[in-house]
């Protein structure tokens, strides 16, 4: 049986992921309330991001910006977005 969220991006019932994509209170918060298809999404712009930005994950700060532009994405709050980049268009899947 596929698991499902109430994803806070898409403000809808979606396949949520198998297990939290990270350690913590974060990945906790991600797994119970983000669907797969945003944190797929998602991980898709953030490489975009370091790519663009030649960003060091070494750096706390480069981790500390991905983070906020990570809440930020999942919000639907105004994030950054690399030169050229379309929004996924809405799809249910």
């Amino acid at each position: 049986m596929t698991r499902t969220v109430f994803c806070r991006k898409y403000q809808k019932e979606l396949r949520g992921m198998d297990r939290p994509p990270m350690p913590g209170d974060l990945g906790q918060d991600v797994y119970e309330n983000i669907s797969l298809r945003a944190w797929q999404e998602w991980q898709q712009l953030q490489t975009m991001l370091i790519n663009e930005s030649h960003l060091s994950m070494r750096d706390a700060q480069a981790r500390r910006y991905l983070m906020e532009q990570m809440q930020k994405f999942f919000s639907n709050e105004q994030h950054d977005r690399p030169t050229g980049f379309v929004e996924p268009e809405e799809n249910d899947d």
